[in-house]
C-alpha cells in the first residue's frame, strides 16, 4: 500500500517542494522515516502515531515506511507531520478521497489538533510564485501571515480529523483578497519630535528617511547615537505591500513573529548587542538563520561598537542588499 503526499520545506527564505512517499509493508510493526531528517523531523513518529489514534483513526500496526524526496535536501522543523499523518491515512484506505493540488504542512499535536509552524509564508510563497493552482492546507493560526499573498488558495484546519472530513466531503476553499497595507501616520512609541537640539543630525536623518539612504551615526558614548536612531522608524514612510511581504517573511523563517502577530506592518527597530558575532550579524549557523542585517531590511538598526571584522562583514552585505551564506551542502541568500 502506497500514497504519495505534497509538501514543502525552507531552506533559508527558499522553498523547496517535497514529496512525502509512504509504503505500508507486511512485518513486524516499525515506523521508520528517511530522506536526511533531522531530530525535529524524526519525532514526529510519535506525534503522527498518537496524533491519528486520538483524532479516531487506526494507526495501522505494519511496516511503515516514509521518504521525504529529494533525499538529498536536509528537511528540518515540524512542517511534515500533517502531510506524513495524511499519507498513512490514505495509504491505509482510511482515506480515499484525492490528494492531487493539495499542499500539506503543519505540526501536530498528540490529540490530533494542529499547531502553527515557523516559515510558512516563505513556503507557501516560494510554490506560489511557481505554481499558483495549488491549495495549501495550513493551520489555522498561521493564515493571517498568508493575507499577503493575494490569490493564493488556502485550506485553514485546526486539525486531522477537520482536515480529513474537509477533503472527504468538498473543502471550502478560501481564496486571499487584495492586501490593504496601512496607512495615514506610523505609529511609533518614540516621537522624533521629542529629541531637543541636535539640528545637523536630525536634519541627516530626515534625508535619509526620506530618500531611503542609509546613514552612520558617529560620535562619543552619551551624544544621542541611539536615542536618534530608534526614533527613526517614527519619521519613515509607512511601509507599502512589497516591503510588508519582504519583511514578514523573514521574520517568519526566523521564528520571530510574536504571538498574535500575523505580520510585521511597522518598521522594527533592531539593536544587536556591540559583542554580537559575525554569524549573528549576517545569518548562518547549522541551520542557516537569518541574521541582524537582514532583519535590518528596510527597517532600522542601531550599533554602539563592534569589532572590526564583524563591522567588514556589516559592510560587505550592506552595498549588494543580500547576504548569500554557504553553510555545509548549502548556499542560501537573505
Amino acid at each position: 500500500m502506497y500514497a504519495t503526499v505534497a509538501s514543502v520545506s525552507v531552506v533559508g527564505l527558499t522553498a523547496h517542494p517535497v514529496q512525502v512517499e509512504v509504503d505500508i509493508a507486511d512485518g513486524l510493526p516499525v515506523f521508520t522515516i528517511v530522506g536526511l531528517p533531522d531530530a525535529t523531523v524524526q519525532e514526529a513518529r510519535e506525534r503522527v502515531k498518537s496524533a491519528v489514534r486520538n483524532a479516531g483513526f487506526h494507526f495501522p500496526a505494519h511496516r511503515i515506511t516514509v521518504n521525504l524526496a529529494p533525499a538529498d535536501l536536509r528537511k528540518e522543523g515540524a512542517f511534515f507531520d500533517l502531510p506524513v499523518a495524511i499519507g498513512i491515512l490514505k495509504a491505509s484506505g482510511q482515506l480515499e478521497a484525492p490528494l492531487d493540488g493539495y499542499v500539506f504542512l503543519g505540526e501536530l499535536s498528540l490529540e490530533g489538533t494542529l499547531r502553527p509552524v515557523h516559515g510558512v509564508l516563505p513556503a507557501v510563497a516560494g510554490l506560489a510564485a511557481a505554481d499558483g493552482t495549488h491549495t495549501y492546507v495550513v493551520p489555522r493560526q498561521n493564515v493571517g501571515e498568508l493575507a499577503l499573498l493575494e490569490g493564493t488558495r488556502l485550506l485553514p484546519s485546526v486539525g486531522l480529523s477537520e482536515v480529513v472530513q474537509a477533503l472527504v466531503e468538498g473543502p471550502v476553499i478560501l481564496v486571499v483578497p487584495a492586501y490593504d497595507p496601512p496607512s495615514g501616520v506610523v505609529d511609533s512609541p518614540l516621537d522624533f519630535a521629542d529629541v531637543k537640539g541636535q539640528a545637523t543630525a536630525k536634519r541627516a536623518m530626515e534625508i535619509a528617511a526620506a530618500g531611503g539612504h542609509n546613514i552612520l551615526l558617529s560620535g562619543s558614548p552619551g551624544s544621542g547615537k541611539t536615542m536618534l536612531a530608534e526614533r527613526l522608524p517614527g519619521i519613515m514612510p509607512p511601509m507599502m505591500c512589497e516591503e510588508v511581504l519582504e519583511v514578514t517573511t523573514v521574520y517568519s523563517a526566523a521564528g520571530l513573529l510574536m504571538d498574535g502577530q500575523s505580520m510585521v506592518e511597522q518598521r522594527p527597530f533592531r539593536h544587536p548587542h556591540h559583542t554580537a558575532s559575525s554569524i549573528a550579524v549576517i545569518g548562518g549557523g547549522a541551520t542557516a538563520r537569518p541574521g541582524e542585517i537582514s532583519l535590518a531590511d528596510g527597517v532600522s538598526c542601531s550599533w554602539t561598537s563592534c569589532p572590526s571584522s564583524t563591522e567588514m562583514c556589516w559592510r560587505s552585505c550592506v552595498s549588494p542588499s543580500r547576504v548569500v551564506l554557504s553553510p555545509f551542502r548549502a548556499c542560501v541568500r537573505h
